[in-house]
């Protein structure tokens, strides 16, 4: 495709252009000779440039290395571009701007006055951002200008760059998953050693099975080879669950519950990895099924993942009751249903840890506390206020009364001395975290829990999984100003 010998005028470049016709018509109209020479001069200059800068053929081979090509959010890593000047002359003042997405930060410029013949440049700058994702870094742009400023062409080199930013990964603690659940220790070998015949579950030869463990009387019995099954290879399994759907969880941006729950999954996918288990991950609408780098592509998945628009948790549901070994639920908001729908996930014989994210610790904006005259429906909504999704959970029976917490809620594994109304004399009854009952239900059925709330952080959370933790009452407090009696149950009955 041809161009015009103008297009990379620049505005000095037009200048000279316009100022040299105006002298050369000035010059011939009135007969002056020198101010014709001068315009004919000033007209000349741009046009040659723009000759003398198509005509000069640079052949720039760039390549473009990130060190390293994927960080936690937060982390800065280290971009480093390569110019070689591979044609027979060298080059003339270049300007080089690499294309960078808006999340990263500006894009950087470079000027460089002359590249030899075979003469090599390297120019670095750093990538940096709060968000994750996963961005495309380039192409490089140089533009290529004369020694007057008067032509400005610009010419892509080609080539692009994947850069990611995961979800922000701390460290957890080794206690919380036992050593059996992890296949060590000699819980393992006692299990096996217990495992009479009558306790073998034959399944179908395969290519690559040892004959030493066909199972003869399954053989006899189905007509066809039948092979032992690897007495507790399930034990170092683990499965991730991440509820993902966008009305289960409140605010915006970085500072909402959402990223904090895609935080943790990242931080537990790790772990598990790190001891040797083979993980999966599931969320409300797939599975990432586990490998040997399956830290690498659960970090890659969390990275680009979205709320989704899901209203149901069947398809994880579905996942979650063939799974063995350990279960991690990491979870926003739940109705009752399935709170028990999750709690019957976990067999007899597997481990259960649920986090119960408080998602109203993350509201935008939090509830006035000691309103005079506020009804518990005006708590409810001012618990999830800027939230996306319904005002009252249908976890509770009723919402959360207003006043006690940050943002109406009481945090994980504390109970808080009463608040009363001044308005009216009376003490206000107190209310359990919207994760109460999910608590009991869970812990009903032999899971651990902890809750996470926005202001606790995450190896704090994933410590107390290993620890026996209360539930709280919702029966009222008759006393506001003495201490919260413990032990009771979800319901208000002793326990």
């Amino acid at each position: 495709m041809r161009t015009s010998l103008l297009a990379g005028l620049t505005t000095r470049g037009v200048a000279f252009l316009a100022a040299g016709i105006v002298s050369a018509l000035f010059g011939y109209g009135l007969g002056e000779r020198g101010l014709l020479y001068v315009g004919i001069g000033l007209i000349s200059l741009p046009l040659l440039a723009a000759f003398a800068s198509r005509r000069g053929r640079y052949r720039l081979a760039t390549s473009r290395t990130v060190i390293p090509p994927r960080v936690p959010i937060g982390h800065t890593a280290t971009v480093t571009l390569r110019l070689e000047n591979i044609s027979r002359v060298p080059t003339g003042l270049l300007l080089a701007e690499d294309k960078v997405p808006y999340a990263l930060g500006g894009r950087p410029r470079y000027v460089l006055d002359k590249i030899e013949r075979r003469g090599v440049r390297q120019l670095t700058y750093p990538l940096r951002s709060d968000l994750r994702g996963k961005f495309q870094i380039g192409p490089l742009q140089l533009r290529v200008t004369d020694s007057f400023g008067l032509i400005e062409l610009t010419r892509s080199a080609t080539g692009r760059t994947t850069f990611v930013v995961t979800p922000r990964v701390v460290g957890l603690s080794r206690s919380v998953i036992s050593r059996t659940w992890a296949g060590e220790g000699e819980g393992r070998a006692r299990l096996t050693s217990t495992a009479g015949e009558d306790d073998v579950i034959p399944r179908e030869y395969r290519d690559g099975d040892e004959l030493r463990r066909v199972h003869w009387r399954s053989t006899a019995r189905y007509g066809e080879l039948m092979v032992r099954r690897e007495e507790q290879r399930w034990r170092n399994r683990a499965t991730i669950f991440l509820d993902a759907r966008s009305f289960s969880h409140v605010g915006t941006g970085p500072a909402s519950s959402f990223e904090a729950a895609v935080s943790a999954a990242a931080s537990v996918g790790v772990h598990v990895a790190r001891e040797g288990l083979s993980a999966q991950f599931v969320t409300d609408g797939e599975a990432l099924r586990g490998g040997p780098f399956f830290a690498d592509a659960l970090l890659d998945a969390l990275a680009v993942i979205r709320p989704s628009s899901r209203r149901n948790l069947d398809i994880a549901f579905a996942e979650l009751r063939t799974a063995s070994g350990v279960i991690v639920a990491i979870v926003g908001r739940l109705t009752v249903r399935e709170v028990r729908q999750l709690a019957a996930c976990r067999t007899e014989g597997s481990q259960g840890l649920a986090l119960l994210l408080d998602v109203a610790s993350w509201a935008d904006e939090p509830p006035r506390s000691g309103s005079a005259g506020s009804t518990p429906a005006d708590g409810a909504r001012g618990s999830g206020a800027g939230a996306a999704g319904p005002a009252v959970d249908p976890v509770l029976a009723a919402p959360i009364s207003a006043g006690t917490g940050p943002a109406g809620t009481v945090p994980a594994g504390t109970v808080p001395a009463a608040v009363g109304s001044q308005a009216e004399g009376k003490p206000t009854a107190l209310r359990p975290p919207e994760t109460a009952p999910a608590e009991a239900i869970l812990r009903g059925a032999g899971w651990h829990v902890s809750v996470l709330d926005a202001t606790t952080p995450l190896p704090i959370a994933w410590e107390r999984l290993s620890q026996p933790s209360t539930v709280f009452m919702r029966r009222p407090i008759a006393d506001p100003g003495g201490p919260v009696p413990v032990g009771g149950t979800a319901d208000g009955s002793s326990p």
